[in-house]
């Protein structure tokens, strides 16, 4: 049976959930009635499909990652401080980094990193690094859209049959570590298309044919533009303007095997897979897996044409009364660093290093002080981003911390501040590109006076 995708109502929601398997349309039932071609993808007539293609890998690490044990170590801090491991020199002069990270030491020239993001909220939740705003901050109607979603309203398809707003973020114990961002304020149709679900080895259903013929698909298609002449009024957009687009979007997705393919690592050179390393399926409590060739699969999808790819990795909240910081940092960082290299390599050796830009990054840091339980704590007065890719000017630090790493002492950064960035290297101009929002305002993409960072561009 055809699955299409299609979102959880037809309307706009003040507070957005990921789309769930109820919500896909079986064609064999679509001319008996059910739901509209608007239900399937929320009208927004006003998208556009953009003539350059600029991407983003947003790698979300659940939890928290540590600061101190990861790129801001501190040596010559007393021991309750600077923690087990030590930190190893880079083929940037000046830079070091944490032992258990070689082969981004190797060709840290490829990296920029960020010791002094400030303003986190301080929530162990993805949603400041989906948006880059805080829960608390008000709100227009509808709500904030994530980054993906105001790329995906400004900028629309890249190329036909891949959305341009992509999630490969697994369902999470805690749920909030699985959510890719809601669209908002700016509508279903830019919400992402989810890629994963619960099971870590379940491949994704509405992406091909699967025995039905394009003769038929149409013919069904056809059929159901005629019923849902007399359904539009349910519509709760009110706009019926974008209905032959989105629906012609649906048909895209399942009529082409872009999308498909791009998932399949089957059609990957296995040389290349083998460069990321195995996948661990199992989840880490209430985190995501650790799905490591899911930096792979987002190379492929952003190669393929989607322009923001969000995921989450593992979990990184080990402070509780087992003690685990360090046993489980010398089992992720060496996967994180096989995965994050083999990436970064991948996209230069493409010749995708100027075009896709990638972050990485978690909600908050961790305390300078070692807790009774051998592990630290949450700090939200600093945390830690690396960037790659892009085009943006690698190989240097930005910012500092004091000599335990408890407060930002040189170039505070914030949240907002990577965004722009971002966008800027999208193509993006924050100083000047606005989204209306339900009220009829030209809502701008981050506060007045944010800029992006100038040491990257």
């Amino acid at each position: 049976m055809l699955n299409i995708l299609g979102g959880p109502n037809g309307r706009q929601e003040r507070d957005w959930a990921p789309m769930s398997r109820r919500c896909f349309l079986k064609v064999g039932g679509l001319a008996a009635g059910g739901l509209s071609l608007a239900q399937l993808l929320s009208i927004d007539a006003q998208a556009k499909t953009g003539s350059s293609h600029k991407a983003l890998i947003n790698i979300y690490l659940p939890g928290g990652p540590s600061h101190h044990d990861t790129f801001d170590l501190k040596p010559d801090s007393p021991s309750e401080v600077r923690g087990e491991f030590r930190p190893i020199s880079t083929n940037v002069p000046g830079i070091r980094i944490c032992e258990l990270f070689p082969r981004m030491a190797r060709m840290m020239d490829k990296f920029a990193i960020l010791r002094s993001i400030v303003g986190s909220e301080g929530l162990h939740d993805g949603f400041q690094c989906m948006t880059g705003r805080t829960r608390k901050e008000a709100k227009p109607p509808g709500g904030w859209p994530s980054m993906a979603s105001v790329v995906s309203r400004l900028e629309g398809d890249a190329r036909v049959g891949v959305p341009p707003n992509l999630s490969l973020m697994y369902p999470t114990g805690n749920r909030t570590w699985g959510e890719p961002g809601g669209p908002g304020f700016v509508g279903q149709a830019h919400a992402p298309m989810p890629l994963v679900n619960k099971d870590p080895l379940g491949k994704p259903e509405g992406m091909t044919l699967q025995g039905v013929s394009l003769e038929r698909l149409r013919d069904r298609a056809s059929l159901l533009r005629s019923v849902d002449t007399f359904r539009r009024d349910a519509d709760a957009s009110g706009s019926m303007d974008g209905l032959d687009r989105y629906g012609q979007q649906a048909m895209d997705i399942l009529s082409t095997s872009k999308l498909a393919e791009a998932l399949d690592l089957s059609k990957e050179d296995p040389r290349i897979v083998e460069r990321y390393g195995p996948n661990d399926i199992s989840y880490q409590r209430d985190g995501a897996p650790r799905m490591i060739q899911n930096f792979l699969v987002a190379r492929r999808l952003v190669e393929a044409g989607a322009r923001v790819v969000s995921l989450n990795y593992s979990r990184w909240d080990w402070h509780g009364e087992d003690g685990m910081n360090f046993p489980m940092s010398r089992v992720e960082f060496p996967m994180l660093d096989r995965g994050l290299t083999a990436l970064v390599t991948d996209l230069h050796e493409r010749g995708l290093d100027k075009d896709v830009s990638v972050v990485v990054w978690g909600e908050f840091g961790r305390t300078p002080k070692i807790n009774k339980m051998n592990s630290r704590d949450h700090w939200p007065a600093v945390t830690f981003a690396v960037l790659a890719g892009g085009g943006m000017r690698t190989g240097q630090v930005i910012g500092a911390t004091d000599r335990q790493g408890a407060q930002v002492t040189e170039r505070p950064v914030t949240f907002q501040e990577v965004f722009a960035t971002l966008y800027q290297r999208l193509g993006i101009d924050v100083r000047t590109a606005t989204v209306v929002d339900p009220q009829g305002r030209p809502q701008y993409l981050v506060d007045s006076g944010v800029e992006p960072i100038r040491e990257l561009i």
